[in-house]
């Protein structure tokens, strides 16, 4: 392995700017997962409900839900899938700086970009009437957050550790 892009020897005011920035990309992405959370949109049925309403319950629900429209589930779409691999291609390239495996680093930094794909594409089926594949949505971005903390915590101990000395 080339050392001279190992994270841990990057120089000490580097090292704290990645840590910032992953600090601050870690309440951004955990502020979208509780958004998540507050809409009930982390089960199957508040998946559904999020996307194609719950107006036609014969129960009145707490919370009234309508069918999103093309436009909104497109824009909905299309900046969620941009701004969430723009987070993963970053961290990908720490990830990638960092001591561990090449299979390890393969696979976290390839699996995020399958989530997002089968998350999004799930979410638009559902929106399209295939309600089943509510399920499917809720273990990519189920795995798609573990992803997102594994990768953190792989990166910021690297940050951690000290140089190797005698870097070539």
């Amino acid at each position: 392995m080339r050392d001279y892009y190992l994270i841990r020897n990057f120089t000490k005011p580097f090292k704290i700017f990645l840590v910032n920035f992953i600090i601050v990309l870690s309440i951004g992405f955990y502020t979208g997962v509780f958004f998540v959370r507050q809409t009930e949109s982390d089960i199957p049925k508040g998946i559904v409900e999020n996307y194609n309403g719950n107006e036609d319950i014969a129960l009145i629900p707490s919370v009234m839900k309508f069918k999103k429209g093309k436009r909104e589930m497109l824009t909905i779409i299309h900046t969620h899938i941009l701004s969430i691999s723009f987070i993963f291609v970053l961290l990908g390239i720490m990830v990638w700086g960092t001591e561990i495996s090449i299979f390890w680093k393969s696979f976290l930094t390839i699996e995020p970009f399958i989530s997002l794909l089968t998350t999004f594409g799930g979410i638009y089926l559902i929106w399209l009437g295939y309600e089943w594949i509510s399920y499917l949505v809720m273990i990519s971005g189920f795995l798609m957050i573990i992803t997102y903390l594994t990768e953190t915590l792989i990166v910021l101990y690297s940050l951690f550790k000290p140089p190797i000395k005698n870097v070539e």
